[in-house]
């Protein structure tokens, strides 16, 4: 799980400072207040990690990315050339990481399973991005590389860190390293030049699992089809606007996996997940994909309203049922541990809708153990998760909430403090619009209209 991200000088952002993240967490505000950036920036990183070009500081992506962020000028805050990104985040592992001594058969070095990075990128002059610093942070050591010169770079730390560890160069010529591989990866040179340094590589791979655990779902999500071909795919995801969640859901039948709810309760499939949460929210009574002719690869999904009602295609109900079914598919479709990052998830629902869906996100938290990191308008959805707090059946702890305003021509964040009961004992003003003002101005315009028929 990601606790922790932080960034300097990118795009609204002149300082976030930590922001500490939750299973669930969320992101409320004003448009265009950086709420997206934040998003914006794991998915950064997580494209860089997939992007096949090393040499590539950061993929700032195309048209077919899950993010395009124009170029590094665009990317930094007012597009100011002598500014210097910062990026960090800390995260835990899924399983302990164990460095072992190269030097002594047996011996442990460090472990541990949180892990810390941070990196520091400037321009080179020409107006393409550069390498100043990168580390990881792990076990109350640091290690990472810094920029000497333009092309050279030294370790550190490569004095003695602890009693019983310290770099030890290979005999020979003190070369100086190369930049770093994207912006998170130790050179190729590091290991032939220090005899005890590849253990290094692992934190590189755990940078790089902890992004293949992240998955996105934007804001605007496909129209619904009247049938859907399947040929087969294991989609990772639902696809950036739901275009998948066929696929997925066949996928997962294909496989007969079940998901375990707790003892007592029956194991479901993702299938049957998904038909009893639309049936639970209230927008159908039931729901299946079903292929036009047996053994062919178009499929239809049939929904039933209600028990007395025939079924029809989802393209011939309200829109509400075919936009929230990514939503509740990834939830459950979705390896266990992962993170996932969704855009208005609430999208075209009805406030009693957007509310039960705290209530499915709570659920998914529980049985996949997975995080959630959710941008929202919705202020039924909040009033749920309040709630929820108040009755227990979700602890405080687990939930961070925050609050995102211009302020002094930058995005300025402010947490959202939730007690023991769920209330938020500091509420931003005119956090959903001003409902005391709006019942005055109404109440105001009565009384004229009352008067003008005297």
């Amino acid at each position: 799980m990601i606790r922790k991200i932080s960034a300097i000088n990118f795009k609204s952002w002149k300082q976030t400072g930590d922001i500490k993240l939750a299973p669930i967490t969320g992101l409320f505000g004003s448009n265009s207040s950086g709420k997206t950036s934040l998003l914006q920036l794991l998915l950064m990183l997580k494209q860089t990690t997939e992007s096949a070009d090393r040499g590539q500081v950061l993929n700032l992506g195309d048209k077919a990315s899950l993010v395009e962020l124009g170029t590094f000028r665009d990317l930094r805050f007012n597009h100011e050339d002598a500014s210097c990104l910062k990026l960090g985040i800390e995260w835990d592992q899924p399983q302990e990481l164990i460095i072992e001594d190269p030097e002594r058969k047996g011996s442990v070095l460090f472990f541990g399973s949180s892990l810390g990075f941070h990196t520091e990128i400037d321009g080179n002059g020409s107006g393409r991005m550069a390498v100043k610093e990168m580390s990881y942070e792990f076990a109350g050591q640091m290690f990472g590389m810094r920029r000497k010169t333009n092309d050279k770079f030294s370790l550190f730390p490569v004095k003695k860190t602890t009693d019983s560890f310290r770099f030890t160069r290979t005999t020979g010529r003190s070369w100086d390293l190369p930049a770093p591989a994207k912006c998170y990866g130790f050179p190729d040179q590091v290991k032939a030049y220090f005899q005890n340094a590849a253990f290094l590589a692992d934190f590189e791979l755990a940078f790089e699992k902890l992004f293949s655990r992240i998955f996105y779902l934007g804001p605007l999500r496909d129209y619904p089809q009247r049938q859907y071909t399947w040929a087969g795919a294991h989609p990772a995801d639902m696809g950036r606007r739901g275009e998948r969640v066929v696929d997925a859901l066949l996928a997962s039948r294909e496989r007969s996996e079940k998901i375990s709810r707790g003892r007592g309760n029956k194991n479901l499939t993702v299938e049957e997940y998904v038909a009893h949460w639309l049936k639970e929210l209230k927008l159908i009574h039931s729901f299946s994909v079903e292929p036009i002719r047996e053994g062919g690869n178009l499929y239809q999904v049939w929904v039933q309203k209600s028990p007395a009602s025939s079924k029809v295609l989802i393209t011939d109900v309200g829109f509400g049922v075919s936009q929230i079914l990514p939503v509740l598919t990834l939830c459950y479709y979705v390896p266990e541990g992962s993170t996932v990052l969704m855009e208005q998830p609430e999208i075209h629902l009805h406030p009693s809708v957007q509310a039960g869906l705290a209530d499915v996100f709570i659920d998914a938290v529980k049985t996949r153990k997975i995080q959630l990191i959710l941008e929202s308008h919705s202020e039924h959805l909040l009033k749920r998760l309040q709630r929820r707090i108040a009755e227990e059946q979700l602890s405080y702890t687990d939930a961070a909430l925050y609050f995102c305003d211009i302020k002094g021509g930058g995005s300025a964040l402010q947490p959202l403090h939730l007690d023991l009961f769920g209330n938020i004992t500091n509420w931003p003003a005119g956090f959903f619009g001003d409902e005391f003002e709006e019942m005055a101005a109404m109440t105001k315009a009565i009384v004229a209209r009352k008067k003008q028929g005297e």
